[in-house]
Order: structure tokens, then sequence, then C-alpha cells
């Protein structure tokens, strides 16, 4: 895999092209292919690796929701923080996500984990490490994804204006520094994990989020799925 090989919608290529042509992520992508002739399983597809980018292109962004890393088990990832694709079983922490939305927006939880109606209405569902190998969470964080994505979050800041940043957990939180909170609003919550111990509940995010939205003359978003 090259950079050649990546699909990147338009809006996101042009402001990305400087990343996307530097050297580090020539060794990403040369990393990945190594992996994968040697028969390591590597999530997501190819194909998915972009997706959160693709699915919301730049112009449509609103809100942005950090996650780490993607799911490590068959099936599960495909390029969207905190979404599996239907007919997957809906993981801990986005069970969490949803007992949130009961009580603080009129949302009733989905028999599935899909997110790609948010992301159809500017949720940008981006993690921090773009892949991972099969069953070892973590495995890629050391492979030079942070570098690129810190950049887009670094351009979204830069070049939108009005951003909603939710961020989960202590690792999403690290990102603040790369906001300008002058411009944007920044959510923080405890991770919607279990391991947080409930410590996400009671954060309202989604309505804090479209309160803000409409108070800058766009749109709110329709959380139900």
């Amino acid at each position: 895999m090259t950079s050649d090989d990546i699909h990147l919608e338009k809006s996101w290529k042009a402001i990305l092209s400087e990343e996307l042509d530097a050297p580090y992520m020539s060794t990403i992508l040369s990393c990945l292919s190594n992996d994968r002739s040697e028969g390591k399983i590597i999530y997501p597809a190819n194909d998915r690796i972009f997706n959160a980018f693709n699915a919301c292109p730049l112009d449509k962004v609103k809100v942005i929701i950090i996650g780490q890393d993607p799911y490590h088990g068959p099936n599960q990832a495909m390029g969207l923080s905190f979404s599996v694709p239907r007919g997957e079983r809906v993981p801990p922490s986005l069970k969490n996500v949803y007992k949130e939305l009961v009580t603080d927006v009129d949302f009733q939880v989905p028999d599935h984990g899909e997110l790609t109606l948010w992301t159809q209405q500017g949720v940008f569902l981006l993690n921090a490490v773009l892949t991972v190998q099969h069953k070892s969470p973590g495995s890629h964080k050391k492979l030079g994804w942070q570098k690129f994505t810190d950049a887009v979050i670094v351009k979204l800041s830069e070049q939108k204006e009005h951003l909603v940043f939710l961020l989960w957990g202590n690792y999403a939180k690290g990102k603040k520094a790369l906001i300008d909170t002058s411009k944007h609003i920044v959510l923080e919550a405890p991770h919607p994990s279990p391991l947080a111990r409930g410590g996400f509940f009671g954060c309202r995010h989604f309505s804090k989020t479209n309160t803000y939205l409409v108070d800058h003359g766009k749109k709110a978003i329709d959380w139900q799925l």
C-alpha cells in the first residue's frame, strides 16, 4: 500500500496533501503492507482505513468525536470511532453512549452499533490511531498515525469555526492543546467504557452539542439511529 492507494474525499485530500506525501506516511503504509504480507491480520481493511474522512467531507464537519484506536476483533472495525457494522454486537462503550443519549435527548436504543447516520449530519468519527493488529489493542500506537491525526485536528481547528469537540477519556482530553478554544467548544468527560465506572453518565454532551450548534446558526444533530 502506497499513498497512491489512498482514496480520500477531495476536500480532505486538498488540505492534507502535505501530510499524505510526507515520509512518515510512506513509512506507515509500508509497515502495513509488510505486516499483511507476513500474514498478520490488520483492522480495518485497507479500503476502510480512511472511512471517517470519506463519510464526512470537510465542509460538512460540525462535531468531532475522538476515539483511540479501532476495535481489534473480526468484522468490528469500520474506520469510524465507536462504530461497528450492523450485525455486530454493540460494544460496551457504545452501549454506555446509548444509555447517556436516552437520558439526555429523545433517543431510542437501536439494535445495532452503526453510526453512519451521524457522519451524514457532520459528526466526524476520528480515531487517533487508524489501524490495529488482530486481538492486540494499542498495537499500532507507535506506528506514526498520531502525527497524521493530530495534523487533522489542527487543520480543523484552523480552517473551521464553531466546531464541537467531544473528548471522552484522558487520551482524547490530551488533544485539547491542539484546539483553538476561542473559536470552538471542547466538551470533556470520562470515557464511556465500563472501566470508567459510570463517570461518563450525566455529561449531557449530546444536548450541549445541539445547543451550541443552534446558537451558532447550525442545524442540530438528530442523534437517533
